[in-house]
């Protein structure tokens, strides 16, 4: 049994990661065919990727996939813990789960993803949930085979969630949840400690994936007919720091671009390491995406101060004009976090004033979420809920106004659009993302698969999508 520790997980220590290549026990392959799994995933792309790899896992040991937790022999929560949200609603179903062992005791339940790395989770489970099967964390997914092994045939709650990260696991089975767009992982963990974040200590340290391997990927995804990429990180701006002297994300990008993969994408950046070099190399391909997603968090740099940020409002605006000025036609999107302890309600008119100046395409607007274990967590909060959610409502406004004056902007435009599904109700409508990753809905007189990149002519904008018509 390992259980999870902050004091632990929080260490950071210069060493290597030894790659290993994965490979399941042969006694235990396809041991449970026959039996059936529900998989439900909370949070993250990183989240929604490692599903992707636990669903092969389950698979490669006999388990097929059923939609319907009722019907499942075992089923697993992949959970989130960026939020107190997420966490309510990941033990919101344990407890649906709780009533339906009752009736199937036969039933096999498990928890894995971030919360699993929280301390006051694990404790939770086994002071209160003895009923659920095994417990295990990010470090060790590539475990799941055996973990599962362990909890049916001891009969006995497994609970197996390592504090600091191990192996750079290669090789992982992989079941992707689309045909046409692809998540790469080429970055793990996050060193930078933002003071409300409880990400370094449930996703470790940082490491990057050598670029090896990370490319023979993309050539696996390209010659499956893989449109588009998505390379992944907590941080995924400091790839390679850790591994090359002069080997970044901006080369990286670069390397990728120079491939036959119409569009490329990255996600989740951090002002403090989007360097000029990246900047260059998005603006000079046309296949990486010109959509950059930059949380700002905060307009105050006394609370970005407060919040670890390690940037402040004029150096946030300095990188984000050098992005407007080098990327033809970008769109920027961002996350804010509004009545952080210590909030004024002048901190927040210049969070105000900094939206009003970068009109952002989108973004993404939180109530400051209290994460045990992080410093924000212990700093003192005077201001009310209510006031918290009037300043919410308030930016929501403003926001939303830009989000709907950029999308008119394109009335009357030709975009390219990657289809990703057709409408239920209307036989000649379709829906798919453009290059700047907005939500386009569209009719077509003509032949459209999902996965085709089709141009499309913006007839009318809304808030959060666009309306259009396909061109030849």
């Amino acid at each position: 049994m390992h259980i999870p520790n902050y004091q632990e997980a929080k260490r950071r220590n210069k060493k290597e990661y030894r790659r290993v290549d994965y490979k399941i026990n042969d006694k235990i392959k396809n041991k449970y065919l026959g039996k059936t799994f529900y998989l439900k995933t909370y949070g993250c792309q990183m989240n929604e990727h490692d599903s992707e790899n636990i669903e092969a896992l389950l698979v490669h040991l006999g388990f097929s996939k059923v939609d319907d937790y009722n019907q499942a022999d075992l089923v697993l929560l992949n959970t989130c813990s960026i939020r107190e949200n997420a966490h309510n609603k990941a033990f919101g179903m344990l407890g649906r789960l709780k009533h339906l062992k009752s009736e199937k005791r036969e039933l096999i339940v498990g928890l894995c993803g971030c919360m699993a790395q929280e301390h006051s989770v694990v404790e939770e489970i086994m002071k209160n949930y003895p009923w659920i099967n095994f417990v295990f964390g990010t470090h060790n997914l590539y475990q799941l085979p055996n973990i599962i092994d362990d909890a049916i045939k001891k009969n006995k709650q497994q609970i197996e969630v390592f504090s600091t990260e191990g192996d750079l696991v290669e090789g992982l089975p992989v079941i992707r949840a689309n045909s046409h767009k692809a998540y790469v992982n080429i970055i793990y963990g996050c060193d930078k400690f933002c003071t409300y974040c409880i990400v370094p200590y449930t996703r470790g340290s940082e490491r990057s994936r050598k670029k090896e391997d990370i490319l023979k990927e993309v050539d696996e995804l390209i010659a499956e007919g893989y449109k588009e990429i998505t390379l992944l990180g907590q941080n995924v701006n400091a790839y390679g720091k850790d591994l090359y002297d002069n080997y970044t994300l901006g080369n990286l990008l670069e390397d990728i671009a120079q491939k036959e993969i119409p569009r490329i994408r990255f996600m989740t950046s951090h002002p403090w390491d989007f360097t000029d070099h990246m900047i260059e190399v998005i603006g000079k391909y046309k296949n990486i995406m010109p959509s950059i997603h930059l949380p700002v968090q905060s307009g105050s740099s006394r609370i970005l101060k407060l919040m670890g940020r390690r940037y402040t409002k004029e150096e946030y605006l300095e990188l984000f004009y050098k992005i407007k000025k080098t990327v033809p036609h970008v769109s920027i999107s961002t996350d804010i976090i509004v009545g952080f302890p210590g909030e004024e309600e002048e901190d927040f008119l210049e969070t105000l004033d900094l939206v009003e100046e970068c009109k952002y395409d989108n973004a993404f607007t939180f109530i400051f979420s209290k994460r045990e274990g992080t410093p924000a967590c212990k700093l003192k909060d005077e201001t009310t809920l209510e006031e918290k959610e009037m300043r919410l409502q308030r930016l929501n406004q403003i926001v939303n106004h830009y989000f709907l004056e950029n999308n008119k902007k394109l009335e009357g435009t030709i975009v390219e659009v990657l289809v990703e599904g057709k409408s239920d109700k209307k036989k000649d409508m379709y829906f798919g993302y453009s290059d700047t990753n907005k939500l386009i809905n569209f009719t077509s007189e003509y032949e459209v698969s999902v996965g085709d990149i089709v141009s499309v002519e913006i007839t009318s904008a809304k808030t959060w999508s666009l309306d259009g018509k396909q061109v030849r």
